[in-house]
């Protein structure tokens, strides 16, 4: 999918368009092989980095194209996917490209919220294609803060839910946040390189307001490093606690199952040797209590057994 949107110049307002000028914000959405070629050759600019922007183990970074005078960012942003009815956080790249400072391309494997709030958004112009990729910055450290947010609300929830019934679902779940938070730290730090990279080495025009605008996007950056690094040391310390929790209760099961199998055993073993061929006395053999003495005694041991082992807080 593509749409491709322009500023008036002299009312600044943004609108979606058809035609191709320079100026334009092209946005280009899981496009076709079709729509790759048509971009391409209008813009005269290499598949390539298009392509790039597409390959979804993509690392954040900058590439410049000297030839045709082309500069391609991509960052990682945050996005919610869907995985056994359960949502997944991850990340996927984004790519944004300027081309010979006349056309600005933004390309993503699927919609997310950062391109989806900068169409929303009434402070776009599209002409300025440097203030238009700090703002890009400023809206992706920001939607990982919410993301961050939301990560640790759902933690609470589960911890909440394994203090009273350790549920297999409720640690598979920390486990996929444990996992997601090492996916945003991974990104944000790479994210991190882009912005420093962008703030050091001129490689795109950037004015005073420009710079403050970019300060503040990798202020919000850090804190997010930050926030995710604290969120994954809380919840590695909870999933070690759990899993010593589980530890010690399948230790203490185990402890009162061999418990009971020893009192049982008793009662066992007296009736087997009572069933052999052993020589009883005539007068024990043949009275109506021999039975129940042969119970009383399991009984009384087994009482005895089960009193000792109390002690030995076997049964506990």
């Amino acid at each position: 999918m593509i749409k491709m949107y322009k500023t008036d110049l002299e009312t600044n307002k943004t609108q979606e368009t058809q035609e191709f000028e320079k100026g334009n914000w092209i946005n280009m959405i899981a496009p076709t092989e079709e729509e790759i070629k048509k971009i391409c050759k209008k813009l005269k600019i290499q598949e390539d980095f298009i392509r790039y922007s597409l390959d979804y183990e993509e690392k954040a970074r900058i590439d410049i194209e000297e030839d045709d005078n082309t500069v391609l960012f991509i960052v990682d942003v945050p996005v919610i996917e869907k995985e056994n009815n359960e949502q997944v956080y991850s990340t996927m790249p984004l790519g944004m490209i300027v081309v010979r400072d006349e056309y600005f391309i933004t390309v993503s494997l699927k919609s997310n919220r950062v391109i989806s709030e900068l169409e929303k958004s009434k402070n776009i112009i599209s002409y300025k294609k440097s203030r238009m990729i700090l703002q890009v910055f400023y809206k992706n450290a920001e939607l990982y803060l919410k993301q961050l947010k939301k990560i640790n609300k759902e933690t609470e929830v589960a911890e909440n839910v394994l203090k009273t019934s350790l549920k297999n679902k409720e640690l598979l779940k920390m486990l996929s946040l444990e996992k997601s938070l090492v996916y945003f730290t991974t990104s944000l730090k790479s994210n991190e390189a882009v912005m420093e990279k962008t703030l050091r080495g001129k490689i795109i025009k950037l004015y005073d307001e420009d710079e403050d605008i970019l300060e503040d996007a990798i202020i919000e950056n850090k804190q997010a490093i930050e926030m995710s690094k604290i969120y994954s040391d809380i919840l590695n310390g909870t999933m070690d606690a759990y899993a010593s929790i589980i530890s010690n209760n399948l230790n203490g099961v185990m402890k009162f199952l061999t418990s009971i199998t020893i009192i049982l055993a008793i009662p066992t073993m007296i009736a087997s040797y009572w069933g052999m061929n052993v020589e009883v006395p005539m007068q024990f053999a043949n009275t109506q209590w021999a039975f129940w003495f042969v119970v009383s005694i399991s009984v009384i041991l087994g009482i005895i057994a089960m009193l000792w082992l109390k002690k030995k807080d076997m049964l506990d």
